[in-house]
């Protein structure tokens, strides 16, 4: 992931299983985002600090087994305390995550584009950010600090606290909910260091292009359910659908064929590298 930083703006679109990272990544996809409310939301559950370390690691290392793409984990609050956000971190390394995001919400957090967010004091999410640095194994995993504070305390207010956690040694930042292109012209203009920009559909965040976050010059852009509401809204259909009809005939055109489905996860590699082995038991 940092060599990707180094080359230009980095683009992760949220993946919510490990076939949906294989399609990212035969999409042309060089690295994706797990995103917090993804993960909740498949548990059929909201956004409000509901899952655990031990769901997150678990997701998490079931889409880095299947994947090459260094991928960006949510790990909302750091699930507890300055304490808990150590343990985070290691764990977080073990499952194969290439860095995290940790931010400064008052627990219930709630989804950084609704209103009745509450901040914690700066220092102590400084204090998150030290003990997370410090946790990390390897020098690469990334650790980006996201600020709510856009909402809470205004643009001026996100911009220090921005300066300040970078200050703390967080090595991007993510500062949720900016309403206005201006907003993320100013960040850039006034926070050095990588920044991250959250595209969402239906918040608070007009919804810019890669190529215009480029421009303003920052260093990351995710879409964290873009493909997830994509595929509840043709699940949703396709359930309607089926109840009223009785068959799936009059859609069985819109739904992925068996033999593409078979193509995306390598059903014949799996079967030749079987065949292969087990002539190779019969000559030994």
């Amino acid at each position: 992931m940092r060599r990707q930083l180094s080359e230009g703006i980095v683009v992760a679109p949220g993946v919510y299983s490990g076939i949906s990272a294989i399609i990212a990544e035969r999409s042309g996809f060089k690295s994706a985002y797990i995103s917090g409310s993804g993960v909740a939301g498949m548990m059929g559950l909201p956004d409000l600090g509901m899952t655990t370390l031990t769901e997150v690691a678990e997701e998490t290392s079931k889409i880095t087994r299947i994947t090459k793409m260094p991928i960006i984990v949510d790990c909302d609050t750091g699930f507890g305390e300055t304490i808990n956000v150590t343990r985070t971190v290691r764990v977080m390394e073990e499952s194969g995550a290439a860095g995290i995001h940790i931010e400064d919400q008052v627990m219930p957090k709630k989804c950084g584009h609704l209103n009745g967010k509450e901040t914690v004091p700066v220092e102590e999410m400084e204090k998150k950010i030290v003990a997370a640095v410090r946790a990390r194994k390897n020098r690469d995993f990334l650790i980006i600090a996201r600020t709510d504070s856009r909402a809470t305390g205004g643009f001026d207010e996100a911009v220090e606290r921005s300066k300040a956690y970078l200050n703390a040694g967080a090595d991007c930042i993510f500062t949720e909910a900016l309403e206005t292109e201006d907003e993320f012209r100013e960040m850039r203009k006034k926070v050095s260091g990588y920044l991250m920009a959250n595209m969402t559909e239906f918040g608070k965040t007009p919804l810019m292009s890669v190529e215009e976050l480029d421009r303003i010059g920052y260093n990351m852009v995710i879409f964290p359910l873009t493909a997830f509401r994509g595929i509840l809204k043709k699940t949703e259909e396709i359930y309607e659908s089926l109840y009223r009809a009785g068959t799936q005939r009059d859609f069985i055109n819109e739904i992925m064929s068996r033999k593409r489905f078979y193509e995306i996860i390598g059903y014949s590699q799996y079967e030749e590298e079987d065949s292969d082995l087990s002539k190779r038991r019969t000559l030994l």
